[in-house]
C-alpha cells in the first residue's frame, strides 16, 4: 500500500511525461506491418507496450528495443501464426487491434487475456470482421479469448455495428491497407472517442497509408497500399500528464508538461480545456502546454464521451472545486480496465466526497480547496493504472489517502511514484 505524500504548498513544477501508450501502440503496428525498417523514438515502455510488442514479435516480426528506439523491421504485411496461445493480460486496445492484423495471416490464432479481459467486449469487430469474410469466432458471451482461421482479409465492404468501443474501429482500420483489394468501412450509430480514430488515421497516414474518411468518421474507403517505413517520434502521453497539471490545480500552482505539444494528436489534452472551465489558466506553447491554478476552482458540466481516460483525473479535481460537477457520456467507461465510472463515485465517497453514479454520468459534489474531503482512507485501485494515478492527485491535498496495489501503475507509467514524488 502507497501512503500518499501530503504537498508542502503550491507545486510548481516542469516536467516530462512517457511516450504516449496509444500512439505507441498504433506506430508499432503500422510498422510491424509496413515495407522496410522504422525505428519509432520516445515509445512508451510499460506492461501494456510490452504484451503489444511481444505478440508481434510472436506473429513473426523482428523488433530490436533500446530505451529510447525501438527499431522495428516489417512484415510487408504478412503474419505468421504464432507458435501457442498469444497472451495480452488485459490490455484492451492490443487485444483488439491485433485481432485484425492476426486475421492478415496464415493457420490457426487464438488471443486471450486474463480474467478481467475475458470480460470485456470484443463481438461487434468480430462480426465487422466476418463482414470481410475472416473466419473468427469469440467466446459465448461476446468476449475473447478470440480464434482466427486466418487467410488473410479479402477486403470490399464491411459494416461495424454499435459498440462501447472505437478501438473496433480503429482495429479495422489499421488493418485495411494490407487488405488484398480496396476496403470499404460503414460505422452504424455513434462514433465514441472520436479523437483515437483520428489519431488512428494520422498514423496511417504518416506511414504511407491512402484512406478517405467522411467528416463525420461513419465511413472510410482504404487503399490496398501497405505501410511504408519510417522514423517516427512519438509524443509525450496527454493521459499521463493529466495528473501533473491536475496536481498544480488542486494545489494553487502552476505545472509545464514539456512533451505534449500544442497540436498534439492525443485527444486526452482536452483535459486542460476542462481544467480552464474550472477556472485555471492554460499556456500553449512549442516548449509544452502549463496549467496555473486560480484561485478557486469552481464545478463545470461536461461531456467527456471523446476523453474518457482523463474521466478519473477530472473527477479527483472535482471533488476539490467548489460547486457540483457534472462528468456526461460516459456509458463506455464500464468496460475499461475496471467499472471506472462505479469505482470512481465509491472511492471518491471512500475519502468523504459526496458523488452521484448514473447509467451514464457522475456527479461529484466539492466544496472547495478550503474545505477538505475528511480523506483518512485506504483507496481501492481494482488493478487500474488510472484509478491509482488519480487519487494520487487527491492524495497531494487530502489527509492520510493510501493508494493500495500501487504497482498497476506498470500498466501505462512504470515510475510514476518516482516523477511525481519529485515534483512535490
Amino acid at each position: 500500500m502507497k501512503k500518499m505524500w501530503m504537498a508542502r504548498g503550491p507545486i510548481v513544477a516542469g516536467v516530462v511525461v512517457p511516450g504516449s501508450k496509444s500512439i505507441t501502440q498504433r506506430a508499432l503496428v503500422a510498422a510491424a506491418l509496413a515495407r522496410g525498417e522504422s525505428r519509432l523514438f520516445g515509445p512508451l515502455t510499460s506492461e501494456d507496450t510490452e504484451y503489444t510488442a511481444v505478440a508481434l514479435t510472436e506473429m513473426g516480426i523482428v523488433i530490436i528495443r533500446d530505451s529510447d528506439c525501438w527499431r522495428v523491421v516489417g512484415g510487408h504485411g504478412r503474419i505468421k501464426a504464432p507458435a501457442g496461445e498469444i497472451f495480452l493480460g488485459n490490455n484492451g486496445t492490443a487485444t483488439r487491434i491485433l485481432t485484425s492484423i492476426a486475421a492478415l495471416g496464415a493457420g490457426e490464432i487464438i488471443i486471450t487475456g486474463n480474467e478481467r479481459l475475458r470480460q470485456r467486449p470484443i463481438a461487434p469487430l468480430v462480426a465487422a470482421l466476418r463482414g470481410w469474410g475472416v473466419d473468427i469466432v469469440c467466446a459465448e458471451n461476446g468476449c475473447p479469448p478470440v480464434t482466427l482461421n486466418a487467410s488473410g482479409i479479402p477486403g470490399g465492404l464491411t459494416s461495424l455495428a454499435p459498440g462501447l468501443s472505437s478501438q473496433y474501429l480503429s482495429s479495422l482500420l489499421l488493418a485495411s491497407p494490407c487488405c488484398r483489394e480496396e476496403a470499404e468501412i460503414r460505422v452504424e450509430g455513434e462514433v465514441l472517442s472520436r479523437p483515437y480514430v483520428r489519431m488512428t488515421l494520422r498514423v496511417m497516414e504518416q506511414f504511407g497509408a491512402g484512406v478517405e474518411a467522411a467528416a463525420d468518421l461513419s465511413r472510410f474507403t482504404v487503399a490496398p497500399s501497405g505501410y511504408e517505413p519510417r522514423d517516427y517520434l512519438i509524443e509525450g502521453d496527454a493521459s499521463s500528464a493529466s495528473y501533473f497539471w491536475a496536481a498544480a490545480a488542486v494545489t494553487g500552482g502552476r505545472v509545464r508538461v514539456e512533451n505534449v505539444p500544442r497540436d498534439s494528436m492525443q485527444g486526452d489534452t482536452a483535459v486542460v480545456d476542462i481544467l480552464a472551465r474550472m477556472g485555471c489558466g492554460v499556456e500553449r506553447g512549442e516548449d509544452g502546454i502549463t496549467v496555473t491554478a486560480p484561485e478557486e476552482l469552481h464545478g463545470v458540466e461536461v461531456d467527456m464521451g471523446d476523453c474518457p481516460d482523463v474521466v478519473p483525473t477530472v473527477a479527483v479535481v472535482a471533488a476539490l472545486a467548489r460547486g457540483e460537477t457534472k462528468i456526461g457520456n460516459i456509458a463506455h467507461l464500464r468496460v475499461k480496465e475496471c467499472d471506472r465510472l462505479a469505482v470512481m463515485a465509491r472511492e471518491l465517497a471512500r475519502i468523504g466526497v459526496e458523488t452521484r453514479e448514473g447509467d451514464d454520468f457522475l456527479v461529484v459534489r466539492g466544496k472547495g480547496r478550503g474545505t477538505l474531503p475528511r480523506g483518512h482512507a485506504t483507496v481501492e485501485t481494482y488493478d487500474d493504472h488510472r484509478i491509482a494515478m488519480s487519487f494520487a492527485v487527491a492524495g497531494l491535498v487530502v489527509p492520510g489517502v493510501g493508494i493500495s496495489d500501487e504497482t498497476c501503475v506498470g500498466k501505462s507509467f512504470p515510475d510514476f511514484w518516482q516523477r511525481f514524488g519529485a515534483i512535490i
